[in-house]
């Protein structure tokens, strides 16, 4: 029996090597206005943003740009917002990691407002967006988040008092989402480290979330598959390999659609008040507490005997995925579920991610972290100690 489920609509999605110079032919049915948000550095460094103001201005169209280099913060929106109002534009065009994605979002869906972005910042203001925005395509250099398949806008203050919260509305999904592989190669490697552990671990948790159904447990298991073979290999000699890269992006992809649709567990529930009280890269929190958290969650869920063996076997399934096997032994669950936890260790290790003391981060901080952590979604209901082990082993 298939149990019912519903499923979020995703952006018209584009995928390929070169596919971002259709954008030129995309770009004329907005209208000719367009203001681009782009990376800090990247793209310039890469030479793709000299590439492409070449082509836009041989083919007339209008355009601004502004640069984004953190996580988007209240006051950058607004700003943005303020600075760009009555330019009359027509379309939003995102080209860069996760930050940037978002901060194109919140972007499009802010100018037609004229307050700030807090006032609808779910569990900071008091109202809810209407989901009119400015038209919106979103184009990736990382392989992370999967915010150009999802329907809300992260955004950060940081401080003893800050916050990690969403701008969110079904409608805020990106018209359309440009994935070109060829974007990523020149991603530097502890950043495809940690946006890699970010998307496996939006995966893993979508995977085994209690909101899961048959079609995110597809696409996230499909998912998992492109990145686990070839998350080291895009953080070594395969960085340069448009194959290698693909693989990762279609798995990043695939993070954001099932997240959109199953939502996450206790990686995510940390990530968020860790990156409001710290300025910390999210895929570093993610991909640092992964293995941390899988292990206890098996652990837990061991405990609990036939009532955790639904939750125990999906783990495992994942842990015959890294094994090489796509028919998971029943009499093998616990082996694979070892498999699992041993994998994302030995990834941790060899991609060599930051534990969370490189950034300030202490001992005394643990409570204050774990007071604010949310469980929604998790397979297994982790006491605060639990919680509290998961971090500390990260410090």
């Amino acid at each position: 029996m298939i149990s019912p489920f519903k499923f979020a609509s995703i952006p018209q999605i584009i995928f390929g090597a070169g596919k971002r110079n259709e954008l030129y032919n995309i770009i004329p049915k907005f209208g000719n206005e367009v203001l681009f948000v782009i990376g800090g550095s990247s793209l310039y460094q890469s030479g793709k943003w000299n590439e492409m103001t070449a082509m836009l201005e041989n083919k007339a169209i209008n355009f601004s740009s502004i640069s984004i280099s953190s996580e988007p913060s209240p006051r950058l929106i607004d700003d943005t917002v303020a600075k760009f109002r009555n330019k009359n534009l027509k379309l939003i065009v995102a080209i860069g990691g996760g930050s940037v994605i978002d901060a194109g979002k919140a972007v499009s869906a802010m100018l037609t407002k004229n307050e700030s972005i807090k006032n609808y910042l779910e569990g900071v203001g008091n109202k809810i967006h209407d989901g009119k925005k400015i038209p919106y395509i979103a184009i990736p250099t990382t392989s992370g988040t999967g915010s150009e398949a999802t329907k809300n806008a992260v955004i950060t203050e940081v401080g003893p008092k800050g916050f990690k919260k969403s701008l969110r509305h079904d409608n805020l999904v990106p018209n359309m989402a440009i994935i070109d592989p060829e974007l990523m190669i020149s991603c530097p490697q502890s950043v495809s480290a940690a946006c890699g552990m970010d998307a496996f671990t939006q995966l893993l948790e979508s995977y085994i979330s209690s909101k899961a159904s048959l079609m995110t447990d597809a696409l996230a298991f499909s998912g998992m598959k492109y990145l686990s073979e070839n998350i080291l290999l895009a953080c070594s000699d395969g960085a340069s390999d448009v194959n290698v890269r693909s693989g990762m992006a279609y798995g990043s992809l695939m993070s954001g659609i099932t997240l959109a649709n199953a939502g996450l567990g206790i990686v995510h529930g940390l990530a968020s008040p860790i990156g409001g009280i710290f300025k910390i890269p999210h895929g570093v929190v993610c991909g640092t507490l992964l293995f941390e958290a899988t292990k206890m969650n098996i652990e837990i869920l061991q405990k609990l005997g036939s009532k955790g063996k639904l939750s125990l076997r999906k783990h495992a399934q994942i842990g015959a995925l890294l094994s090489g096997k796509y028919q998971l032994e029943e009499s093998k669950i616990n082996e694979y579920c070892m498999k699992l936890i041993k994998t994302l260790e030995k990834w941790t290790n060899e991609l060599e991610i930051d534990r969370l003391g490189k950034y300030g981060i202490e001992f005394k901080d643990v409570d204050k972290i774990v007071e604010r952590a949310e469980l929604k979604n998790n397979p297994a209901n982790l006491s605060k100690e639990n919680i509290k082990d998961i971090v500390l082993n990260r410090i």
